[in-house]
């Protein structure tokens, strides 16, 4: 589960990222990776931020938190 929890948290934040590119400079820095944003893999990538983006959102609504808390980082 840690593990899932790490690769969406990187999804969210590459697509944070991407975002805010695009605001500031209207630059789509996954669509100039993969060849444009309707490309597959552009489209791919899109899909895995938003579910992981929802994913994230999980643990916000039942209370929890994605962190892990001081016991579990004491193991």
């Amino acid at each position: 589960m840690k593990t899932l929890n790490v690769i969406t948290l990187v999804l969210v934040i590459v697509g944070g990222i991407n975002w805010g590119l695009v605001g500031i400079a209207q630059f789509d820095l996954v669509a100039a990776i993969f060849g444009g944003q309707d490309a597959l893999l552009a489209r791919v990538v899109y899909i895995l931020a938003g579910l992981s983006a929802l994913y994230q959102i999980v643990p916000l609504l039942s209370g929890g938190t994605a962190a892990p808390s001081r016991a579990e980082v004491r193991r």
